[in-house]
């Protein structure tokens, strides 16, 4: 599978999950329960495209929460405007270490 793809799936995977998951905060804040059913239908969405992805389950989710912080952090800031601190950027950071430690490490 060309990487392209890999990111690409792994990208909407991750822009279903946060956008569903502000659906769901935004139904459960305002007791409006067709949001928070919405919601939990993208977050199925989101679960099978990060499950159609050809890589072993044991890889796919340790890389794609990569994909997922940073489209957690851009959304919070650009839809909710939060300041994102240096500490979750060095979080973030050590995520991306470690998922690459994951992806390109040796085969067992």
């Amino acid at each position: 599978m060309p990487r392209t793809v890999a990111v690409t799936g792994m990208f909407v995977a991750a822009i279903l999950e946060v956008g569903s998951n502000a659906v769901v905060r935004a139904g459960l804040r305002g007791r409006t329960w067709l949001l928070v059913l919405l919601g939990g239908l993208g977050l199925a969405g989101y679960g099978v495209i990060v499950n159609l992805l050809p890589m072993d389950f044991s890889k796919v989710l340790p890389s794609y929460i990569v994909f997922f912080a940073l489209v957690s952090l851009a959304l919070g800031h650009l839809i909710f405007r939060e300041a994102i601190p240096v500490s979750t950027w060095l979080g973030v950071g050590v995520m991306l270490v470690g998922s690459a430690i994951v992806q390109f490490g040796a085969p067992p």
